[in-house]
């Protein structure tokens, strides 16, 4: 009899960006997102120039599919956090983004393959149909399916610090 091929389970990859918690927070935070991954964790944290007093992080992690729902999940208790999962989209598996802000409270959007925010078609149809011919109110609808106000809120703490090893890119084009 000939032994069954080595299937092994799919993998889940991402980053999460803790963009800023207060100091007292720092070690619960990583105790949160380690009972998430399932594994201790140790964070590089630096402190963040747009809210002095604050810290932010990076943690590149593995998983497996689902895993950036619960880090989010996790996460999202400690109200004053500002932080973004991202989950890539893998064999199986669509990616995702979670955004929470302690204003905004918790975003959530699927990604491709590339990181772009997919909107679903019902999302789309609902927008056009609470709009009706009001193309401000469409323009409003649409910024709210791709979560634009987190982003807004997340930027500047995306780019306070000259050594953040993140570059993002906007309005190119």
């Amino acid at each position: 009899m000939d032994a069954l091929p080595n299937r092994r389970a799919p993998i889940a990859r991402g980053v999460l960006f803790v963009h800023s918690s207060p100091r007292a927070v720092c070690a619960h935070v990583e105790w949160s997102a380690g009972r998430a991954l399932g594994e201790a964790v140790n964070f590089d944290w630096s402190e963040q120039p747009a809210l002095p007093g604050s810290h932010r992080a990076e943690y590149y992690w593995e998983g497996s599919p689902g895993t950036g729902a619960a880090l989010a999940s996790a996460l999202r208790g400690w109200e004053q956090l500002r932080f973004e999962v991202t989950q890539d989209a893998g064999p199986g598996s669509d990616g995702g983004r979670w955004l929470h802000t302690p204003e905004l409270g918790i975003f959530y959007a699927q990604t491709d393959s590339v990181g772009n925010v997919v909107v679903p078609e019902d999302r789309i149809r609902s927008a056009m149909e609470g709009a009706g011919a009001n193309a401000i109110e469409l323009h409003r609808q649409l910024r709210l399916a791709l979560g634009q106000s987190w982003d807004d809120e997340l930027e500047p703490f995306r780019q306070a610090s000259d050594l953040n090893a993140v570059v993002w890119l906007h309005q190119v084009g």
